[in-house]
């Protein structure tokens, strides 16, 4: 069984699909700090020919407290934040297609941080038509005082992974040989250069999946979602 593990990111980069479509299982972390100026809630759009950040914003609170722990500020004006996406958008040709996903994910009437992005996952994942069942990483019966690869470890034997994927970016944060000695393969997974035509503009890459979206048939995104190279841990 393949599995994956990720942060619980709003409406990311299609580099998350791609891994959450290769996977047997995704586990999404709630129990994980909150981190500020992340991506767990904000992303980048576009907006003419040069991206912008959009950001559900969170009330106030101890910075030590986990994604689950934090709440949606009050404030957020939900109508706001579509009014910006849809004067971004209006003009794409995948626009009357996609805005009511991202009106179903913008009004979810949802206060609790984590409950919110996770709905928008399970949104696009659905959208995406990507079967993959996703794991709230609480749910997973382990010690979860462990950090980092230890976590990883526990998180795969736990739910009989033998195969665990992780982008390209973490390899100098995982031990081939301490998965080795699991009997747990370790690959790595590095999105191919995509690009497809915006407003005219040169292509600004690694915006949100609403771009990818916006701009492209489902089709062509679901084609996009096995447009990887697979590295082998060595």
């Amino acid at each position: 069984m393949t599995l994956a593990i990720f942060q619980p990111y709003f409406l990311p980069y299609i580099g998350y699909w791609q891994l959450m479509a290769m996977a047997d299982r995704f586990v999404v972390y709630d129990n994980i700090e909150y981190t500020k100026k992340g991506w767990i809630n904000r992303n980048r759009f576009l907006q003419g020919t040069a991206d912008a950040y959009f950001t559900v914003p969170v009330r106030k609170a101890s910075d030590f407290l986990t994604v689950a722990e934090r709440q949606v500020a009050g404030e957020f004006d939900r109508d706001k934040l579509l009014r910006s996406l849809a004067a971004s958008y209006r003009k794409a040709p995948e626009f009357e297609t996609v805005y009511p996903l991202v009106e179903r994910i913008v009004r979810a009437p949802l206060g609790n941080l984590f409950a919110y992005v996770h709905h928008s996952l399970v949104e696009v994942a659905r959208f995406l038509e990507i079967a993959t069942p996703m794991v709230i990483s609480s749910s997973i019966a382990i010690d979860h005082t462990l950090k980092s690869e230890q976590k990883v470890l526990a998180i795969c034997k736990a739910l009989g992974a033998d195969r665990y994927l992780n982008p390209i970016g973490g390899q100098s944060l995982y031990s081939p040989a301490a998965f080795a000695a699991e009997s747990i393969r370790l690959d790595f997974v590095q999105s191919k250069p995509i690009a497809y035509p915006q407003f005219g503009g040169p292509f600004v890459p690694n915006l949100s999946i609403l771009d990818v979206l916006m701009f492209n048939p489902k089709p062509a995104v679901r084609a996009m979602l096995s447009e990887v190279d697979v590295i082998p841990a060595v």
